[in-house]
């Protein structure tokens, strides 16, 4: 400042004075030191890295951008500034061109770990799993404790399916970061779709998490639970990360669209980017509050300071707030909608759902108390944009097209040993199998090869990776018989094949993500699609294959069923709820 006041066109001091606010991250202050600098003179080139950084905190991308660029005319050799681009263009979901910057880097400086990082991001968001699982190892390799690449790595590695190297990955998450709950839920996460486990295994899991991590926290201090206060409205709240294109949005939003308000009042803790259908359910709420970025702390503050009565996770271990529930800033809690399970939370109250997901002889392995639902614990509400019912492909194929589109993590040796036994016996019978990483070269050759091993022939299944969610859809009319994986049997997966005309064979076990698709056929009244066994549902898938009138009649009435069920009667659900 004093080298200012006595030489103003000092250009060394305004950049340097530039670096301070960066250092002091006063990002804006900094941007008009440096402007300052090339208003003075264009050409001292070493103020555009500096000027791109702090662009790109202000989220400036596309300015960062042009500094970084003109940088490179002066220093092309230096790797963080090929970094730092692409950084820029995955914040702005350029990612294949995010890619280029990432390789320059890394060949400028192959030891460079965080530029593996990148772009195994980048890799992994535009479905090339393989690549992005070589680039966070590559990135692990030169950081051994770096605990975000061993999160990511088990993340795309349970896309892929690989279920028990994904799980060793959160295990070392949780070791090296000991005190990050979120690690130790990734890894009860993970933990749901492992076979062998029951009700009470995943029970213990769950309440170790809770020891570990919300035993030590102080509960804010609340009024006692009493009646309510007839002068003003029911506040219910609703924590979530979930709510926009995602199965808790799609399930929620009708709920809001239909709940009766004049005695509620429902207030939102979102903690997302918006898209189209978040501002659907945001146009259907009371109170909007946007949490991202804040501590747990400061949201549970929020929530004591609105006076929430019941307040609603949405999450479960799929989310990254339930120590904000640990800390009780309701008086009543309940879990509900995203994770199917306990949370093992001594101050989660109640956990919402039905008879057929949780029966009452199973409530003592839960650590909340469980409210059934008379007809489901949730409603769907299916897109405008799903296509029309197509024909039965058995005849026009001449031969039964099973399908499964579910999460790839669920098929394990045992689904596939059950499969198997169902193509055997299903004369000309092929499997189509699509799902996010489908068309990765390593997923492929892994569940081939588990095929092939109880004699399967490779050319017998269709393996295709996502598409476009109308896309996604329109595929079921492929599909004559959906095959539910176990011992996680589908939710949002369940209620589109059904949708699309397509029944589903289930089997459910004692977990309640187990009993997921078998309750939502119990409440449509089609209880012979639920196996009570593996052998009865090769018999079921086999029998209802080799029954084309059967296929033919459900693909002809399920989407009027489903329409005039509880499944889809929102009101309804709304005034249960």
């Amino acid at each position: 400042g004093k080298a200012l006041s006595l030489e103003p066109d000092y250009v060394e001091a305004y950049h340097n004075l530039g670096i301070v606010f960066q250092d002091q991250g006063r990002h804006g202050e900094a941007v008009d030191s440096f402007q300052k600098v090339l208003e003075i003179r264009r050409d001292f080139v070493v103020v555009h890295r500096n000027l791109g950084e702090s662009l790109q905190h202000l989220g400036r991308m596309e300015e960062a951008i042009g500094s970084y660029q003109r940088a490179l005319e002066e220093t092309p050799d230096v790797a963080e500034i090929h970094n730092n681009i692409g950084i820029a263009y995955k914040s702005l979901e350029q990612f294949e061109v995010a890619v280029v910057s990432f390789h320059k880097a890394i060949g400028l400086k192959p030891a460079y770990g965080e530029a593996h990082y990148n772009m195994a991001a980048c890799l992994k968001s535009l479905d090339q799993l393989d690549a992005a699982i070589v680039c966070y190892r590559q990135a692990l390799a030169i950081n051994p404790n770096f605990a975000d690449g061993y999160t990511n790595l088990g993340i795309a590695l349970g896309e892929c399916g690989l279920l028990d190297e994904a799980i060793s990955c959160f295990q070392m998450v949780c070791q090296l970061e000991p005190t990050w709950a979120g690690a130790y839920s990734n890894m009860l996460m993970m933990e749901q779709y492992r076979p062998g486990h029951n009700a009470q295994s995943l029970l213990d899991l769950h309440r170790q998490w809770a020891d570990r991590y919300g035993g030590h926290i102080t509960r804010h201090p609340l009024p006692p639970v009493s009646a309510p206060d007839p002068d003003r409205a029911l506040r219910i709240g609703f924590v979530s990360a979930d709510l926009g294109r995602h199965p808790v949005g799609y399930f929620i939003v009708g709920l809001f669209e239909h709940l009766v308000k004049n005695d509620i009042e429902t207030v939102v803790y979102s903690d997302r980017s918006a898209d189209d259908l978040t501002d659907r359910i945001r146009n259907a709420t009371d109170i909007w509050h946007d949490v991202q970025g804040m501590s747990d702390q400061q949201l549970g503050q929020m929530i004591v300071a609105d006076e929430i009565d019941i307040l609603f996770d949405l999450a479960g271990h799929l989310g990254t707030r339930l120590l904000v529930f640990a800390a009780k800033p309701a008086p009543l809690q309940v879990t509900w909608a995203g994770y199917i399970g306990t949370t093992g939370l001594p101050a989660m109250d109640y956990l919402l759902s039905d008879a057929h997901s949780t029966p009452a002889q199973e409530e003592q392995f839960y650590s909340e108390k469980i409210i059934r639902m008379a007809d489901g614990w949730l409603c769907y509400s299916p897109p405008e944009y799903a296509p029309q019912v197509g024909p039965l492909p058995v005849r026009r194929n001449d031969s039964v097209t099973y399908g499964s589109f579910s999460n790839p993590v669920k098929i394990n040796q045992d689904v596939v040993a059950v499969w198997s036994q169902s193509l055997a016996r299903t004369e000309n019978s092929r499997l189509f199998i699509k799902c996010k990483g489908g068309d990765s070269i390593g997923f492929k050759n892994r569940l081939l090869g588990m095929f092939e091993a109880h004699g399967i022939d490779p050319s017998r299944l269709l393996l295709e990776g996502r598409s476009p969610h109308a896309e996604l859809l329109a595929c079921y009319n492929k599909v004559d018989l959906a095959l539910d994986p176990f011992p996680y049997s589908g939710g949002l997966t369940t209620y589109e094949a059904l949708w699309m005309g397509v029944p589903v064979i289930t089997l459910p076990g004692d977990t309640f993500a187990s009993r997921h698709s078998a309750s939502h056929l119990m409440t449509l009244g089609l209880p012979e699609l639920v196996a009570a066994g593996p052998q009865q549902y090769v018999e079921l898938a086999v029998g209802l294959a080799n029954d084309t009138d059967r296929l033919a009649a459900l693909r002809a009435d399920l989407r009027q069923m489903m329409a005039s069920s509880p499944i889809c009667d929102y009101q309804k659900f709304a005034r249960g709820f």
